[in-house]
């Protein structure tokens, strides 16, 4: 595994020009995973002790925080992140802000899973960051409120110790604990700024809810499905066309450079579980002049099966929805999409339901993981 790049310090005062210049990042072994805090998930940051300068909900918006030196409000420089007011002691005799001191704020994950990775990204808080960090997790069903969560009977699993982290940076944090979570208690000793928190981990389903769904998409982030590879990631990530609903605009696509050989571009997906596929759906929405001119679609039953193709080579439109019945149901665990020659598509759905040994190996790990 790549080592993590950990930062700590203050960055330098902004000095003009493009304020990421001195933006203090590193490749993180864990971003390919899927984001659980995702908005376009249904996450959300329901509660927070204080958000005096900046609001909490800016934490998940999906865009890199921006900076603008002259924005200034009645509270002083408004931040693209959550800020918190600066803590005081107890007396003039001490004070500094005593070392349990800390704010915090609840996050409701988007799609409950395992967590691989967290980055606190504190970009723009170049002197008025945390000194440290802390995140916990809990795994409560259902919809409950903060007071709920904040309860003295839930249980809370540290996911990152109080660690110090840096300003204007991607701080990184690599996570092993094997268990499904549903929220995250986000903490910053004492007080200060993060601009952006990012969840990066694996969807673990409900069966439950699965099974009473019927017939479902099972590639879908939100019910499990995983963009595993592909062969080219140049403009945007392929967990893109996995994504609930239809893209809005181009960038919410999946779309590769221009190949100038005879090959062409594919994505790997593994299913919710093992499924039997009925129905299937590949949207070029938003790609107009850059939409795959042919795709064909595989599936495999196993991880050493056979890839079958379920359909062949069909010429794709621009813009467009495309929908196709299979002939007869496919029974599989993993499907691939090959797009002819380069190009992109916005979604792949794939209709169907859980096979008898997809639903018992489902609920298994859901058992598992503590859920």
């Amino acid at each position: 595994m790549t080592a993590i790049v950990h930062f700590t310090g203050d960055a330098n005062p902004y000095g003009g020009g493009d304020p990421y210049a001195d933006y203090r990042t590193a490749d993180l072994p864990f971003t390919h995973y899927a984001d659980l805090a995702d908005r376009r998930l249904g996450a959300g940051v329901i509660a927070a002790n204080d958000e005096f300068f900046a609001q909490r909900e800016n934490l998940l918006l999906p865009e890199r925080a921006e900076f603008d030196p002259e924005h200034f409000g009645h509270k002083g420089k408004i931040m693209d992140g959550w800020e918190t007011r600066r803590r005081r002691g107890s007396s003039a005799d001490h004070p500094w802000p005593a070392a349990e001191d800390h704010d915090w704020a609840l996050v409701r994950l988007g799609a409950p899973g395992v967590v691989r990775g967290i980055v606190v990204d504190t970009a723009h808080f170049r002197g008025n960051y945390p000194q440290a960090v802390s995140v916990e997790a809990t795994s409560v069903p259902g919809t409950p409120s903060p007071e709920e969560l904040l309860a003295a009977d839930v249980k809370w699993t540290t996911l990152v110790p109080r660690t110090p982290v840096g300003g204007h940076a991607a701080n990184g944090f690599a996570v092993s604990v094997e268990q499904r979570f549903t929220h995250l208690r986000v903490n910053q000793h004492p007080d200060g700024g993060i601009a952006r928190l990012r969840v990066y981990g694996e969807v673990v389903p409900d069966p439950a809810w699965l099974d009473v769904l019927g017939t479902f998409d099972v590639v879908a982030l939100e019910n499990g499905g995983l963009a595993e590879d592909a062969s080219n990631l140049f403009y945007s990530p392929a967990t893109n066309t996995i994504q609930p609903g239809r893209a809005r605009v181009m960038h919410e696509c999946w779309e590769t450079r221009r190949r100038r050989d005879q090959g062409n571009d594919w994505i790997r997906y593994r299913l919710a579980a093992q499924s039997e596929i009925r129905a299937l759906e590949i949207d070029t929405a938003y790609l107009k002049g850059n939409a795959a001119g042919w795709a064909g679609v595989s599936v495999r039953d196993g991880e050493d099966g056979t890839w079958t193709q379920v359909l062949p080579r069909t010429r794709l439109q621009p813009d467009t929805n495309h929908r196709f019945v299979l002939p007869e149901p496919a029974v599989a665990t993993h499907a691939r999409i090959d797009i002819y020659p380069d190009g992109g598509i916005s979604r792949l759905r794939l209709h169907g339901s859980l096979t008898d040994e997809g639903r018992t190996r489902l609920a298994a790990r859901f058992q598992e993981l503590g859920a």
